[in-house]
């Protein structure tokens, strides 16, 4: 992977996640595994440095199926609970390095986990918790995680600021159904975008089927990739033979390099 990330979609599905409890239609059973689809989120490795972009309720779940032994830094989007909910499992890598994890987030995302993980950040912490660095990140503002670079970019989930990445040639987008202008330039030219699709039907904060596929086509990037998929999207197989020829949904643990 000489100067090469790898990206891996340690999820695809929505906040319910796709099958979704309870539900008989065709798509939550669908024997087709690229129809399973775990809350969204996404492993970045160089040689060196191993990152993931949100820890979702399945995060868990998702570093076994992908064999993550190490974590150099957890990057979040926003404080939806289908993207934090699973942060007290990287106390695990806290054993397994025996070093505090970087996490980074925004200033907004910060009181959000600090909300929803007050033991975290609390002096007189009990034994066991996680142990994490906080490094604070905004829009337009380069880091770095180990040896791979983050810009992030703000787009808007209805009202709600998140940060979308691009991460050298391959940009991420999630949870999003605005992006103005001046977010656009920055993610033109990416050989490699990720963006939200949620269902067909126009929805509040999320892009459509449609929406996505145009937007696509005004960056015009070698692949486009579809997340945050509903089960009300539809199959797998159906929705990806419908598409442009460059552009496909993706599917959990598919991985490129880029």
């Amino acid at each position: 992977m000489t100067n090469k990330l790898k990206f891996t979609f340690l999820g695809t599905g929505t906040s319910q996640g796709i099958p979704v409890i309870g539900c008989k239609c065709s798509i939550c059973q669908s024997t087709d595994e690229k129809d399973k689809r775990l809350r969204c989120s996404m492993l970045i490795q160089s040689e060196t440095s191993t990152a993931v972009i949100d820890s979702g309720p399945d995060f868990r779940q998702q570093m076994l199926r992908a064999k993550v032994t190490k974590l150099d830094g957890l990057v979040f989007t926003h404080e939806h609970k289908d993207h934090v909910a699973g942060m007290d499992d990287i106390r695990a890598f806290n054993f397994v390095q025996k070093k505090k994890i970087n996490v980074y987030a925004s200033q907004q995302v910060q009181r959000a986990l600090q909300r929803e993980f007050p033991y975290i950040f609390e002096e007189e912490k009990y034994p066991g918790v996680p142990e994490i660095e906080m490094k604070t990140i905004a829009k337009n503002n380069t880091f770095s995680v180990g040896d791979i670079p983050f810009l992030p970019i703000e787009v808007f989930h209805y009202k709600l600021p998140v940060l979308a990445f691009r991460m050298k040639d391959f940009t991420y987008i999630t949870d999003a159904n605005q992006i103005d202008r001046n977010s656009m330039d920055q993610i033109r030219g990416s050989k490699v975008v990720v963006i939200n699709a949620l269902r067909k039907e126009k929805h509040i904060s999320h892009f459509t089927l449609n929406d996505a596929v145009e937007i696509l086509k005004e960056l015009d990037p070698e692949k486009g990739f579809l997340i945050h998929m509903s089960h009300q999207m539809g199959l797998h197989k159906e929705i990806n033979a419908s598409l442009p020829i460059n552009i496909e949904c993706a599917f959990d643990s598919l991985s490129i390099e880029c």
